[in-house]
């Protein structure tokens, strides 16, 4: 066999390592490594400003350093501004995902917790507060106003378990704790395109040799019998290696809506499963996300969490004043109407901690997170097929062309080599 004939049959086998190589490590390039890799470098970050915008969008450049980092993981909290815009949004507002959840459980819940926690509360502000009274008190009231308490505790937790279901929408700002949630843990955002799409980035990555081998088949008969120059196979690897991730990425998401085309109805291959993604999905958002846990993380210290504190306080500054008695009058003027006001609010601001926090416990949120995750399948099944779309490739779009660069500079490179190989 002649160097002529090997060169011609080799280049389709070629063309479909360039599209595997291209496609495998353009996957990889979206999500790995999930932090920054690379040096940062003092200065750098400020004169990034002054390149193109394009430029500043690559991972690593923007960031003040010289690496890479997972695309998707490095707009970590753009992911989440998107999952919630195109996605969360679209299925329902912090209410509708409280709703699912079961009050008389979260009621139930804190109970258990406070029992045990709001002795100590009130025996620690007493003691800050105002210890020589506590002190003085007769054993027998001490333990009375204890009793009160305790007794008060259902109507207090129900009263407050209602209240924030009644102004969840105000108390829990949906968007900002996913995208901080997000922010906080990249590889989250790798979960939700690897599971969603596992079955569509496995394609683009096999497309890659198939499409990238047919195309070397025209490529040959024209580098080999046509365009002998030695220039044209090196550029024809370009074409090939950028073709074949824009025409990978769009089967996936184009077209939106099925289309027939002769005997054949033609959507995108993501498109196509909805209804299976939105199984996937449902268990990302129920699990990770969207939890019992995190809401409860908001309601305390998210950027409405002092409307929390108050409308807790509100619920159970009456409880102090109930839990006193008959007693009250003569306590409030043994201790001056000052110093009875800053005991009731104290006892009201720290168990408040005391009233939520028992909602971040991991086995009460897996046991709350079956509402949430059949209604958001349910929502997702129903969504159009663009929203649906434009859940993922939002956030993919402004940095297609890095992988399509990337393809283009894997190919010139096949191309070269190809030439280095075999002449």
């Amino acid at each position: 066999m002649d160097a002529q004939t090997l060169s011609l049959i080799t280049i389709p086998f070629f063309t479909g390592a360039i599209g595997y190589v291209t496609n495998w490590s353009g996957v990889w390039m979206l999500f790995y490594p999930v932090r920054f890799a690379g040096f940062r470098l003092p200065g750098l970050e400020p004169l990034a400003n002054y390149l193109p915008r394009r430029i500043q969008q690559i991972p690593g450049i923007g960031q003040g350093g010289i690496g890479w980092q997972g695309i998707v993981p490095s707009r970590a909290a753009k992911m989440g501004s998107i999952a919630v815009d195109k996605g969360i949004a679209k299925l329902g507002g912090a209410g509708d995902f409280y709703e699912q959840l079961d009050p008389e459980a979260i009621a139930e819940q804190i109970l258990i917790t406070a029992r045990g926690e709001v002795r100590e509360v009130v025996e620690r502000i007493m003691e800050r507060e105002r210890p020589q009274l506590w002190h003085d008190l007769p054993p027998r009231l001490r333990e009375a106003v204890h009793a009160r308490v305790q007794e008060q505790l259902p109507e207090i937790v129900r009263t407050i378990t209602d209240q924030i279901g009644t102004h969840i929408d105000q108390l829990v700002d949906l968007k900002l704790m996913v995208i901080h949630h997000i922010e906080a843990n990249p590889e989250l955002a790798n979960r939700i395109f690897l599971e969603v799409g596992r079955r569509e980035l496995r394609f683009i990555v096999n497309f890659g040799f198939f499409f990238g081998f047919l195309l070397g088949i025209p490529t040959a008969l024209l580098t080999e019998l046509v365009l002998t120059q030695w220039w044209v196979l090196p550029i024809a690897g370009v074409l090939i290696g950028y073709t074949t991730n824009l025409v990978g990425i769009r089967m996936i998401f184009e077209p939106v809506r099925p289309h027939r085309i002769g005997p054949f109805e033609v959507q995108g291959l993501f498109l196509r499963r909805q209804p299976e993604v939105a199984g996937v999905y449902a268990d990302i958002i129920a699990d990770e996300i969207v939890t019992m846990g995190n809401m409860a993380d908001d309601l305390l210290h998210g950027p409405n969490s002092d409307r929390t504190r108050q409308m807790i306080e509100a619920a159970l500054r009456p409880a102090v004043d109930r839990a006193v008695g008959r007693a009250r009058p003569a306590v409030r003027v043994a201790v001056g109407p000052r110093e009875y006001d800053q005991i009731r609010s104290s006892v009201a601001v720290e168990a408040a901690d005391s009233a939520v926090a028992p909602l971040a416990d991991a086995e009460f949120n897996r046991a709350q997170s079956d509402g949430v995750r059949r209604f958001v399948a349910a929502q997702m099944r129903e969504m159009d097929p663009l929203d649906f779309s434009e859940m993922l490739r939002t956030a993919m779009r402004e940095d297609e062309w890095l992988l399509y660069l990337h393809g283009a500079v894997l190919g010139l490179g096949a191309g070269l080599l190809h030439l280095a190989i075999f002449g």
